[in-house]
């Protein structure tokens, strides 16, 4: 069995701002998402990302503009039409200890629920498949409280990836993890990616993480996307000198792929 093929939705943000109160954070902000892509979004602490991500989940309605999504605006879309077609992992996100793997990731099918909600023949095909694709078959009946951090944050990916998603959202997916859980959930993420299609965005803090599993990236700054491009082209002395105020070197590996070695802070003059 294999999860259903993933259609290509397009992605597009036209001048949308976003406040909290009389506080702009996001401002006229313009871009589009291709389907089949990872796009990562960097920028300083306080710079819009994560409500970037909120205003495109639906979970902060924009100040003004608008973001569609195959050509319709998302507040048009029915919420379980929405959340057939887009998942989002919060920075935060709660379950009691005492939830299983497989619960949790069974969560993940309530859009598709049909009748009394109990899950059918399909239901529990795709939350197998999913515990394979994370692999968590042999943790399906633990607790969350019984698992490092990692393996709940891959727990709850395979959550998001039972809805069966066109567009994944994920807000700093490897935070609080140590290096190989960080390596493990963006190796998961780009292998989800490059076997279903499912176009990604994220918002990471790390830029060589960021440059090692994107297509693309967005930098934000003072409520604007300053720079979109390849990790070659985003990760440049000079644009990380503007966006996050930092001294830096910056080298190539074996494959080709950019990594930054900051040096220093920018000194104000």
């Amino acid at each position: 069995m294999k999860l259903e093929g993933i259609s290509k939705n397009w992605l597009e943000l036209q001048k949308v701002s976003a406040a909290y109160g009389a506080k702009i954070v996001l401002d006229g902000v313009d871009f589009e998402i291709p389907p089949g892509k990872i796009v990562t979004v960097v920028g300083a602490n306080g710079s819009g990302k994560s409500t970037l991500l909120k205003v495109i989940g639906r979970l902060l309605a924009p100040h003004s503009g608008c973001v569609l999504l195959d050509g319709k605006a998302i507040d048009r879309y029915d919420t379980i039409e929405l959340s057939k077609q887009m998942a989002i992992l919060p920075q935060l996100h709660h379950a009691s200890g005492e939830t299983t793997v497989e619960e949790l990731v069974g969560f993940g099918r309530f859009p598709h629920r049909t009748g009394l909600g109990m899950q059918n023949a399909r239901d529990r095909e795709v939350i197998a498949e999913a515990l394979r694709l994370t692999r968590l078959e042999e943790f399906r009946c633990r607790k969350l409280s019984t698992l490092s951090g990692g393996e709940r944050q891959r727990a709850w990916i395979a959550m998001t990836l039972t809805q069966e998603p066109n567009l994944l959202l994920l807000d700093e997916p490897t935070t609080f993890l140590d290096l190989r859980s960080q390596f493990e959930v963006i190796e998961l993420v780009r292998d989800l990616n490059k076997r279903f299609g499912i176009t990604v965005l994220m918002v990471l803090h790390d830029l060589n993480l960021a440059a090692r599993c994107s297509d693309l990236l967005v930098t934000l700054k003072d409520r604007h996307i300053k720079n979109i491009g390849t990790p070659q082209e985003i990760l440049q002395t000079e644009i990380l000198r503007d966006i996050f105020e930092i001294e830096s070197e910056i080298h190539f590996g074996k494959d080709k792929i950019p990594y930054c070695v900051p040096v220093g802070s920018v000194k104000l003059k």
